[in-house]
């Protein structure tokens, strides 16, 4: 019985200095780390300006039907399509305060589609209306945008079908 009482005695000295050391640790470890200066942030460099492939006849087409100005979009929303000033034969959209540059491309159902450059946006546009996408993210930003000769386009056929 004693041999258990001095057991288990042992056992709870070592234990408690165990458990001081461990709590003086962390005290000695702090002001240690807090000499410790910051490691300086790099700032990262703006990405330089990627350089677009040049356009080709069929794409100087497309860029030719885009339908440039101010667009009138659901929710008195708008979008605004520019010819692209640095490289011929792109346009580009602005919306919000993002401006994304496009590739225009004519499909073979008649729709014109301007194309993202970085792959993140599409702007479809019909005879009657035009919208802008989110491919990533696979839903629209805005729908139901209309420019004059889209409009114009809408009230001939609706003219000719009376």
């Amino acid at each position: 019985m004693i041999r258990i009482a001095a057991l288990a005695a042992a056992l709870a000295f070592s234990s408690a200095s165990v458990l001081a050391q461990q709590a003086a640790a962390p005290a000695a470890a702090k002001p240690a780390a807090q000499k410790k200066a910051a490691p300086a942030k790099k700032k990262a460099a703006a990405p330089a300006a990627k350089q677009l492939p040049e356009a080709d006849a069929t794409q100087m087409a497309a860029a030719e039907r885009t339908h440039l100005g101010s667009y009138e979009c659901d929710f008195k929303q708008t979008i605004e399509v520019a010819k692209n000033t640095k490289t011929p034969g792109y346009v580009d959209v602005g919306f919000k305060s993002k401006t994304y540059t496009m590739k225009p491309v004519l499909s073979d159902t008649g729709a014109l589609r301007l194309e993202d450059v970085t792959g993140r946006t599409l702007l479809i546009q019909i005879a009657n209306k035009s919208m802008l996408m989110d491919v990533k993210a696979g839903q629209r930003l805005v729908d139901d945008c209309v420019h004059e000769n889209q409009r114009a386009s809408s009230v001939a056929v609706k003219a000719a079908q009376q």
